[in-house]
């Protein structure tokens, strides 16, 4: 049977007649195909490559290698075109909600995105770089140092991938902010209250100190890789003009004092000829400013839900959108995905990326039918609109409890729409799992991944931007559960963990960290397993009409039993960390899981 390779190309015919496996490979150099394109035909005559530069040929080459993995190969010939949909391709890796991976798994990640064509590597941060002068910040975070990010460079550059420095600097700041030597420069020092909860001091105050203090942060990381492109972040200032702008915001408007902030940060990276890359969520609420981004900065439009999804949840006006409406979330523009954004910028001329979402925080166990729903929107969007860049992201709030394994068919499905979305549709993305990444011969693994990522579905409660098993593991008083999920939806769900943790015993994945992806999935079923009796308990509960029980409601025997099954599971979560990630922040991400032991605390005494 011939062979699909992966990405699927644009274009592929077979003959009868293969080459030899030691035929030798022509290869031309030709200008006139796409960017990173290539031709590639193999056949009794031999095998010839035609190119456009040397990403083409790494793509060329790299299918050729699949193709002779196939057993017909010798008896098969092959004709394929092929060139991306989106010149740039790029996968952002949240190191900063606590797990910093180690060397091994950034090596990992270098081979999984450098099969799956992407081209740029970010790595989201904020306190988890040794930065010279602030190792008061750092000391605890088990950062990336120099050393490391020199050597990640060079890992990507030989795997055809942009390392590219990332660093956040308005927005996201807590962790710097936190200390008394930076206090002053927080927007709101004391904190702000959001969704009815305080919170921490999180945004700087945008004064011409603090451009250059976020400025010298980047400067620190991005001289340390070759790039010439930067990701200086800038996303939600939840604070601005609450506090110590607040005078300046009334007089100019939130979004010129937003904007003035943010070009003083571009404005000496884009002197010393860097393209600097922002998040475009301003642009929702102040689309007058879309004339004024400088050549050079490229405002990046993310949506991390998918349109099925917010219709859901937005159209039939349900207790999960209002909590959303209430946190100030614009209901209409996340209806609209990709799309207003997108067409507004495409109409304003102004070259922008797409930035959809894996979908494995605040889940646990992933969304992956939300994560192909998103990505195919963010695809469709910037095709339609011409957008230069798809940039997927994959971020740890909570704690960053899921495991890495999580993301990977997210990741794999992601390269091959931004590749190639028509080839790349309906991509069996299990097999594409066992086949090329995990190397299980069981052919189970990618199908366990796939079915995990499918329960939150399952239990019958839409949230967005998480799972209901994330939520009763991790309590938040600003987004509480609508609703609890019914016992038969609990029940379909327990079926399902208990039928992949049986596959999970007799899978074979070969891979490198194949034992470590069995170990964490074993895991996280059983901390899932542990969320629905959570909610079972929660449910069980007598409550008034509308009202959802939290679990410090629950029967105090109930939470005895739950409570002692905490920490078994805690000592398993640290070990599987530990295999992935360094151990600084590991305590803090435990400690995620205190409201819900003292909830249950609580219930136990009651």
């Amino acid at each position: 049977m011939p062979v699909t390779p992966f990405p699927a190309p644009r274009s592929l015919t077979t003959t009868p007649g293969g080459a030899a496996l030691d035929a030798p490979v022509h290869v031309t150099a030709d200008p006139d195909l796409p960017p990173q394109g290539y031709r590639l035909r193999t056949g009794p005559e031999g095998v010839t490559v035609d190119h456009r530069d040397a990403l083409g040929l790494r793509y060329a080459l790299g299918t050729l290698d699949q193709l002779r993995a196939g057993h017909d190969y010798t008896s098969t010939g092959y004709d394929i075109s092929d060139h991306p949909d989106f010149p740039v391709r790029g996968f952002l890796l949240d190191i900063s909600r606590d797990r910093v991976p180690t060397r091994r798994t950034l090596a990992r990640w270098t081979e999984i995105l450098a099969l799956a064509r992407f081209t740029q590597l970010e790595l989201y941060g904020e306190h988890t770089y040794a930065f010279r002068d602030h190792r008061d910040v750092w000391q605890d975070a088990s950062p990336l140092t120099a050393d490391d990010l020199r050597w990640l460079d060079a890992r990507c550059a030989a795997a055809g991938i942009e390392l590219v420095a990332n660093q956040n600097t308005f927005g996201h700041m807590e962790r710097f902010l936190r200390h008394p030597r930076h206090a002053h420069r927080a927007e709101n020092p004391e904190g702000f209250e959001r969704g009815g909860v305080h919170r921490p001091p999180s945004t700087l105050e945008p004064t011409g100190d603090n451009a250059a203090f976020a400025t010298a942060l980047v400067a620190e990381a991005a001289r340390e890789v070759r790039s010439r492109r930067l990701n200086i972040g800038a996303d939600e200032p939840f604070e601005l003009g609450r506090g110590r702008s607040a005078q300046r915001v009334a007089e100019q408007g939130v979004g010129e004092v937003y904007f003035s902030f943010v070009t003083r940060l571009m404005a000496p990276w884009l002197e010393a000829g860097y393209t600097v890359e922002f998040w475009a969520d301003v642009f929702a609420d102040h689309p007058e400013l879309m004339d004024r981004v400088p050549p050079g900065a490229v405002p990046v439009v993310w949506q991390y839900d998918g349109p099925r999804l917010l219709s859901e949840v937005i159209d039939g006006d349900t207790p999960e959108a209002r909590t959303w409406q209430r946190l100030g979330a614009d209901l209409d523009n996340l209806r609209e995905g990709f799309r207003s954004r997108g067409k507004l910028l495409s109409e304003a001329g102004v070259p922008f990326w797409v930035a959809p979402g894996a979908s494995n925080w605040n889940s646990l166990l992933g969304r992956i039918d939300n994560a192909v729903d998103n990505m195919l929107d963010a695809a469709e969007t910037g095709r339609e609109n011409a957008a230069q860049g798809f940039l997927l992201t994959s971020w740890g709030d909570h704690g960053h409890w899921d495991a890495p394994s999580v993301a990977y068919g997210p990741v794999v499905f992601g390269g091959a729409v931004s590749w190639s979305l028509e080839a790349n549709r309906h991509l069996d993305i299990a097999a594409v799992l066992d086949d090329h990444v995990l190397l299980d011969e069981a052919r189970l693994t990618g199908g366990v991944l796939m079915r995990l990522g499918r329960v939150h579905r399952d239990l019958g409660v839409p949230l967005l931007n998480g799972s209901p098993i994330a939520r009763a593991l991790f309590p938040d008083p600003a987004v509480p559960l609508p609703a609890l999920p019914a016992p038969e939806a609990l029940d379909r769900v327990a079926a399902t963990l208990a039928d992949c943790r049986s596959d999970l015993t007799t899978a074979d994945p070969a891979a490198a960290d194949g034992d470590v992806v069995r170990r964490e999935l074993h895991h996280a079923v059983a901390l899932a397993q542990f969320a629905l009796d959570v909610l079972r308990a929660r449910a069980a509960v007598p409550a008034d009409a509308g009202s959802v029980p939290d679990a410090d409601a629950i029967e105090p025997g109930t939470a005895r039993r739950l409570l002692r099954r905490i920490e078994p599971l805690v000592a398993e979560q640290r070990a599987c960390w530990l295999l992935r990630s360094r151990p600084g922040g590991l305590d803090d991400s435990i400690r995620e899981l205190d409201r819900l032991r003292h909830q249950l605390t609580a219930a136990a005494h009651a």
